[in-house]
């Protein structure tokens, strides 16, 4: 049987580019008020933005420019975060549709734990996934796409073989990562498939509704 890992951000709700450009300013805001980046907060912002594009995560360039810590600065991150969370607007239906689905399911985030809960209650899908949803912070890790060893743990963690498993989520650098250790991996994507040629990326779906509809088409769930 597959076991379906849901990606938490971006995946099980949608994010708005008006909630990335929030996400991106509390970045900032945690490197100057926290750590004493010496920028002001536009061109702080806009590192955040290069960080992304170049790391595929925008706390790395200030690790590595600024030497900060990347947990601390998750840590501090993430106290910002928690501030935009009443902002997110859940999917209507949801809860719903992922109870039709067969497969077990889990739920894997970048976010912090206490992050993960918060958002979690906020969309309503918190008792479906209550202790079946995971943070990087639980292994002690702090990325995704980094390498495929927080994918390792998280199987050891939930009993299953990686090969047994379908990642989803909408990043596709992280999915690089689960493929290597062996998941089927989805991609959610929002507009244009921008990854269709990546092959370590074996189905791709627009939105959410669509990816459930084919978890349920072509992987029998």
């Amino acid at each position: 049987m597959h076991n379906i890992i849901w990606d938490l951000d971006n995946t099980l709700y949608f994010e708005t580019d008006e909630y990335k450009n929030k996400l991106n300013e509390a970045t900032a805001k945690a490197a100057i008020a926290e750590f004493n980046i010496p920028l002001d907060f536009a061109t702080a912002t806009e590192k955040v933005k290069e960080s992304y594009a170049t790391y595929r995560d925008g706390l790395e360039i200030f690790s590595r420019e600024y030497g900060i810590s990347h947990k601390e600065l998750y840590v501090s991150y993430h106290n910002y975060k928690s501030e935009l969370v009443p902002t997110i607007k859940p999917y209507d239906g949801l809860l719903e549709k992922l109870q039709t689905l067969n497969c077990p399911q889990y739920v894997f985030s970048t976010s912090s734990r206490d992050i993960c809960e918060q958002i979690l209650k906020h969309i309503g899908l918190y008792d479906f996934f209550k202790d079946r949803f995971y943070s990087v912070e639980d292994f002690n890790m702090y990325k995704k796409n980094e390498s495929s060893e927080v994918y390792r743990k998280l199987c050891e963690k939930i009993g299953v073989a990686p090969e047994n498993c379908i990642f989803v989520d909408d990043s596709y650098s992280n999915l690089d990562f689960a493929k290597q250790i062996g998941m089927t991996t989805v991609r959610i994507y929002y507009r244009n498939n921008s990854a269709k040629d990546m092959t370590f990326i074996d189905s791709a779906y627009k939105g959410i509704y669509e990816c459930i509809d084919g978890l349920k088409k072509d992987y029998n769930c």
